[in-house]
């Protein structure tokens, strides 16, 4: 009995393929990419870093991997047990599935393969696509996936019976839910440009003209910030910042399931940044502008290890990227944060898609580049225009402090000093007291 592959099934197997070889190298890269955030933050501070396991601190992800498998699992007291346990499974499940739509490299021609198995398997003029799964509304599935993140942080917040968690869990969700719509916005511009939701087709227009950060920067910059925002990321980690909430949604959480929602933290950033390579740099492409030589869709072996070698470092260029914005920017109030989404973001996400159809309608796309700009004049015009809240910053003046000084019989300051508002006091002021 004879078995002839067909074109469908050398397209399963390799599909298949591509999943199991892209999640443990995802899974791999995780766990360096912690030591890499770890060196890049100890280079911005001056310091050594981890250098002590393995050779220049190499196997410090293995180490840390067992610390987190030997670690007390404590479960508080009045938990949801079922649904305690399944937040973390949730937020990395919906974590790992989006990256399966994402075309790394292009076509391969398995007549290109090596030592003549492609006569020996049959597969002679065959070609398979490497991606995970061909859908061709690729983009809608993935932004649907990602916008699933948000049902692990209210388990893991209302399941742990904690106010603090609960708090937490809020603040967090309410942050997710707001920046998905900037984020859905500024994808509705570049789908509107590209005039196709199919993952493939986004790169292969991009390969034929320009990418797509040169045409549409405003709605690139929205995005890497949405990105940021529903990763939990700096200057937007919340769940992680604020003292009275302790560590957030995930206060309660201990051993590995406190790390699968770290890891889904770090599994979101490679997935966004594969995201944002595949709108906004071209995927593999190597030439930005329309005219040049660019690498093709369609290769050997070779050409498409050197398709996802471009593509990786692209994603690991904007993953070091966030890394450094961590170590870098001071973090958001959450009324700052939630301010500059529905007051800020959303309504200059709108006008750009606003600015986009226009141009779309009157067949202007290759002078999209100049709407964007026409964008960022119109806000920066517009928004010293625009009603303005309260400072919350105000002073407000107490009786008796040194802003506000009374003379009611009481001691009140006196010293030039004291009712200075400098920073640092003027040396022609006199001495001043520092104990």
């Amino acid at each position: 009995m004879s078995f002839e592959l067909t074109p469908e099934t050398v397209q399963l197997i390799t599909s298949l393929a591509v999943i199991f070889m892209l999640v443990h190298m995802i899974l791999g890269g995780c766990a360096y990419l912690i030591l890499l955030e770890r060196k890049l933050s100890s280079w911005m501070q001056d310091r050594i870093g981890p250098n002590r396991v393995g050779p220049k601190g190499l196997l410090q992800p293995i180490a840390d991997g067992l610390k987190f498998m030997l670690k007390e699992d404590y479960n508080p007291e009045g938990i949801d047990r079922a649904l305690f346990f399944l937040a973390p499974a949730v937020i990395t499940a919906t974590a790992m599935l989006g990256f399966v739509v994402i075309p790394f490299a292009g076509t391969l021609d398995l007549s290109t393969l090596p030592f003549g198995l492609a006569t020996t398997l049959g597969l002679d003029g065959m070609t398979v696509q490497i991606v995970g799964a061909k859908v061709n509304i690729g983009l809608i599935y993935l932004i649907a996936v990602a916008s699933l993140g948000v049902y692990g942080v209210v388990l893991g917040g209302w399941a742990s019976n904690s106010k603090f968690s609960f708090l937490g869990g809020l603040r967090a969700s309410a942050q997710m839910i707001s920046y998905e719509i900037p984020m859905g916005l500024a994808l509705l511009a570049v789908i509107l440009l590209a005039g196709t939701l199919d993952p493939g087709r986004m790169i292969q227009g991009q390969l034929d003209g320009t990418w797509y950060i040169l045409q549409q920067p405003l709605a690139a910059l929205l995005f890497y910030i949405c990105m940021l925002a529903e990763s939990n990321r700096a200057p937007f980690d919340m769940a992680e910042a604020e003292s009275e909430l302790i560590g957030g949604y995930h206060t309660e959480y201990s051993s590995m399931k406190f790390a699968l929602f770290f890891l889904a933290e770090y599994f979101h950033m490679i997935t966004g940044a594969a995201f944002f390579t595949l709108l906004f740099l071209g995927g593999w492409s190597i030439n930005p502008l329309p005219w040049g030589g660019d690498l093709p869709v369609q290769g050997g072996l070779l050409m498409v290890l050197l398709q996802f070698a471009v593509f990786a470092g692209k994603v690991v260029f904007l993953v070091a990227f966030a890394m450094v914005l961590r170590w870098t920017l001071p973090r958001f109030r959450f009324d700052q944060l939630m301010k500059l989404a529905w007051e800020g973001m959303i309504p200059t996400a709108l006008l750009v898609v606003l600015v986009t159809s226009v141009f779309v309608f009157l067949g202007w796309t290759p002078w999209m580049w100049a709407g964007s700009i026409g964008c960022i004049i119109l806000v920066y015009i517009l928004q010293p225009l625009m009603p303005k809240q309260e400072d919350p910053n105000r002073r407000i003046p107490m009786i008796g402090s040194r802003f506000n000084p009374v003379d009611d019989g009481l001691e009140v300051p006196r010293h030039p000093v004291a009712l200075s508002d400098a920073a640092i006091p003027d040396p022609s002021q006199g001495p001043v007291s520092m104990h």
